[in-house]
């Protein structure tokens, strides 16, 4: 693949290219700044020692002939799908937050609803062009010389190289999707109606919110060129409803009608254009927005969340969790186990922390020989097999160890499941644990084959300071005044709060960068 016919491309990738060589002829350890996150690590940037690629934000070509897009590692997913749908096409899988990046999707663990259907969203990456450890530039593909590490790129969060462009490919698509809504009474029948729902050729999306252990929604969706003369619902304008509380608000009426009783299964289908089902969790994140109310004791109904529309964004919220230090206390994982396994996973997590909603989203095994850095050692490798990614998002205890030691006990539970976990948020493994896990053996061959040393390895990106919980001296470090007083002041209500609101609403008035420091 030929990039050098896109000029401003070509420039910034013979700067970066340059700037790579300078530090690997140095021996300079440095990192990539890409200029946004939704990813909640922690994560601030110095600015020196760093490869700059937010410019790479640039859709260089669509080929509806071909069904692909060659496009920059900074393209945020509403951008995309903006351009692909003028030429009636999409990428396989969208994620549902609108600035989640083409990169950020590829370098970490992503899926959605079509995910049930084509995998995680590498799998409808074609090739990357990647800046390797020494400068140089290679196109990795499936297929070519650079295939391993065109694989081991997938899920590793940037650890192998500086990935300056890649290759969708796309699908085609309608204006409207058709959602239909299955109401469910337990997580067992939730689990099988979403298996007869998957084995559907003519379903494209698939996935489930569960209020509780008997309450629950199927949620299937089937592309469409039109409304198909069904009632017409949008999530996308300030003044439609959160998703997730029509979604209820429709689970509710079925399962009253029903009664409790047998019989034939009665759905809702609606109409939703099609951008406005593929972002349809971006207000609110989900429900996440709920927690924010909550948090600053402020009335929760259609006229408050009207008012505070522009900061239940999830670019602003994702902004203001950073700034705020939630971040630290937030129990935010992706976590997949085997279809067989979700009952018992999600049984096990009510009784360890009544948390809910819980989001469903069944997801397709890449097959052999194909799987990404992210898809671990410890699942099982049957081709095609589904996974079932259970989305827990809420917050955690305040008290530091409590809060490790609880993400610790679900890596635990999901490695015990042989499920895997999603790298995009952090990970409380040991480094022992951790590659026990993950392919160490050929990462770090791919990390010296490719002259990637310079970068920060990937446990190095996702750990996070097990404050004496776990590791090689497993005994709690005795925590000083300086770091308790500052630690009780930004938890202390609302300090915390006020600080990562004013700096979102200043990320609305002017560009401002959170990261950076």
């Amino acid at each position: 693949m030929d990039t050098t016919s896109h000029p401003t491309h070509a420039s910034i990738l013979s700067q970066i290219s340059a700037q790579v060589s300078t530090y690997h002829e140095t021996s300079t350890p440095f990192r990539i700044y890409h200029g946004s996150t939704l990813s909640t690590r922690t994560s601030p940037r110095k600015t020196t020692a760093l490869i700059n690629t937010s410019p790479l934000n640039t859709i260089l070509s669509i080929a509806p002939s071909s069904k692909t897009a060659l496009v920059e590692p900074n393209v945020p997913m509403d951008a995309l799908a903006t351009a692909t749908l003028a030429h009636n096409l999409l990428p396989k899988v969208v994620m549902e937050l609108p600035n989640i990046t083409v990169g950020g999707g590829f370098a970490g663990t992503s899926g959605e609803s079509s995910s049930f259907r084509h995998g995680l969203f590498d799998r409808g990456v074609r090739g990357i062009e990647i800046v390797l450890g020494n400068g140089e530039v290679v196109w990795a593909t499936r297929e070519n010389e650079h295939r391993e590490l065109f694989f081991a790129c997938a899920g590793s969060c940037g650890s192998l190289g500086v990935i300056t462009a890649l290759e969708m490919e796309l699908v085609d698509a309608g204006g409207w999707v058709e959602l239909e809504y299955v109401a469910v009474r337990s997580v067992e029948e939730a689990v099988r109606v979403c298996e007869v729902a998957c084995a559907d050729e003519g379903v494209e999306y698939v996935d489930a919110i569960l209020f509780g252990l008997g309450r629950g929604v199927v949620m299937v969706g089937r592309m469409r060129s039109d409304d198909g003369g069904l009632e017409v619902v949008r999530f996308d304008r300030r003044g439609d409803p959160w998703m997730y509380l029509h979604a209820e608000e429709v689970m509710d009426g079925l399962l009253g009608e029903e009664g409790g009783k047998g019989g034939e299964r009665r759905t809702v289908k609606e109409a939703v254009p099609v951008k406005s089902y593929l972002f349809r969790y971006d207000r609110g994140v989900f429900w996440s927005g709920l927690r924010a109310f909550n948090y600053f004791m402020t009335p929760f109904n259609s006229w408050t969340r009207y008012l505070l529309d522009p900061f239940m964004r999830s670019r602003t919220m994702i902004h203001a969790l950073h700034r705020s230090g939630l971040a630290s206390q937030a129990l935010i994982q992706d976590l997949a186990v085997p279809f067989d396994k979700t009952d018992e996973f999600i049984r096990w997590t009510d009784e360890r922390t009544g948390m809910w909603p819980l989001w469903l989203c069944p997801v397709r095994k890449a097959p052999k020989g194909e799987e990404s850095f992210s898809m671990g050692v410890s699942v099982d490798r049957d081709d095609n097999e589904l996974l079932m990614d259970v989305g827990i998002w809420g917050m955690g205890p305040k008290e530091p160890y409590s809060f490790i030691k609880l993400n610790r006990d679900f890596e635990k539970k999901v490695a015990e499941l042989n499920g895997l976990k999603c790298l995009y948020a952090h990970a409380y493994y040991t480094e022992d644990e951790f590659w026990k896990l993950y392919d160490e053996e050929k990462y770090k061959r791919l990390r010296k084959q490719y002259h990637a040393q310079g970068l920060p390895s990937v446990y190095e990106k996702v750990r996070v300071d097990l404050k004496g919980v776990a590791g090689p001296a497993a005994t709690r470090d005795p925590e000083t005044w300086g770091a308790w007083a500052s630690r009780r002041f930004w938890q202390t209500w609302p300090m915390g709060g006020l600080y990562g609101v004013a700096s979102a609403t200043k990320g609305l008035v002017v560009e401002s960068d959170f990261l950076l420091k």
